[in-house]
């Protein structure tokens, strides 16, 4: 019978199986493996621990932020070079334990969506994303506590495992913040922050802006819509500017407008069109025509100032709201918190910009170059490509 085979003991330097010399780099090759290995199943335990103490729901997160030296809302993975609103919210998620971190790394594991994509440098009041966490105890202030101060969780609650907040969304409100100067007559009146709007413009501001209402053909305020583009139609619910306020020795006035989907830029050319005919420098007409068929030119109000406001689920309340099971994503509790933020964060950013900066003036003294009564043929075949969406634009949100 043969003898047992004593099992080899390798020592650092030794003999290899093969008989060579086993180096002090398969060794430390060997304990790095064993050590991924051991993080491995720790982080596969503490998951396992987790879904244990803790279901896994699917929740609605009511965020506020303030846009400012951010790339936009949405998460650009491996392009750490271009921070997101999203880049801060993951970590934070991971961080306070109420996701796994692979779910960090990819976000389709946990059906992360968001309501809207906001552009660079773009706020928002009242976003809205879902996705699927772990109920740990006091979640929102754990998740607040890794999240810098100008990004906020205001709310959470409960949604159907099959809720997505970019689909369920009904309609979009959106809030512009600009300084009165922009409407004063290019003739009659000053064009500095000394100007204060008297209510005879702010009533011709608002005739303009309800023509709006409705549904018409968007094409001339977006980029790659053809005339003939059926996704160039859309509808808008509400649109008006509320009165005007003071800060800081300058006046402000914000307009909002409600709708269920905007295009790319589509927010900022409507104002801007109203501007350009309140200031003087086009005839009320150019809305009737920029409707058509033809190419009208129409100039694009600074990206400063625009926020996301609101977002609405009313299909959605109607059926949910009161099941017994689930909550009405309304957030009538949470609205002293929104308007603290925006008093906090968001109104001094576009103030302390607006007056450094001064991107509202410079946007004016470029009207003048702007030829509103010239059009041309703008008629494109009904072959223009209906899905070749302007980058970050998802029709679910102004991405200025």
């Amino acid at each position: 019978m043969a003898e047992p085979v004593e099992e080899a003991v390798l020592e650092p330097g030794g003999p290899s199986p093969g008989g060579g010399k086993r180096g002090a780099s398969d060794c430390e090759t060997s304990g790095k493996n064993g050590q991924v290995a051991k993080k491995i199943k720790s982080n596969v335990d503490n998951e396992s621990e987790q879904s244990k103490r803790y279901p896994k729901k699917k929740v609605a997160l009511l965020v506020s932020y303030s846009g400012k030296g951010y790339h936009g809302m949405q998460r650009n993975i491996g392009s750490s070079q271009f921070k997101t609103i999203e880049d801060e919210l993951v970590q934070a998620l991971v961080r306070s334990g109420c996701i796994p971190e692979n779910h960090g790394e990819d976000m389709k594991k946990m059906s992360f969506q968001r309501c809207a994509r906001t552009d660079k440098g773009v706020s928002a009041a009242g976003q809205i994303v879902s996705l699927k966490v772990w109920l740990i105890e006091d979640i929102v202030e754990k998740i607040n506590s890794h999240l810098p101060s100008h990004i906020r969780i205001l709310g959470l609650k409960r949604v159907t495992g099959g809720f997505n907040s970019k689909n369920k969304c009904d309609a979009r409100t959106y809030m512009y913040m600009m300084p009165t100067f922009a409407f004063s007559h290019k003739d009659l009146d000053v064009q500095d922050e000394s100007y204060r709007m008297n209510p005879e413009t702010l009533q011709k501001v608002n005739q303009l802006l309800v023509s709006y209402k409705g549904t018409h053909n968007f094409h001339n305020f977006t980029s790659q819509k053809g005339a003939l583009d059926p996704s160039a139609k859309r509808y808008i619910m509400d649109m008006y500017c509320e009165e005007p306020f003071a800060r800081e020795g300058w006046e402000f006035v914000v307009i909002k407008v409600k709708g269920q989907s905007f295009m790319m830029h589509q927010i900022r050319k409507m104002i801007g069109l109203v501007v350009a005919v309140v200031k003087g420098y086009a005839s009320e007409d150019i809305l009737e025509r920029s409707w058509g068929q033809e190419k009208v030119d129409i100039p694009k109000a600074p990206g400063l100032g625009l926020v996301l406001e609101q977002v609405h689920f009313e299909k959605y309340n109607r059926r949910f709201g009161n099941d017994g099971m689930h909550e009405a994503l309304e957030w009538i509790v949470e609205e002293a918190k929104i308007a603290d933020f925006k008093e906090d964060y968001i109104y001094p950013t576009i103030i302390q910009t607006e007056r450094e900066e001064k991107s509202m003036a410079s946007w004016l003294s470029t009207l003048p170059i702007h030829d509103f009564n010239a059009t041309a043929s703008g008629v494109q075949s009904s072959d223009t490509k209906k899905n070749n969406e302007p980058d970050g634009s998802d029709d679910g949100g102004e991405s200025d």
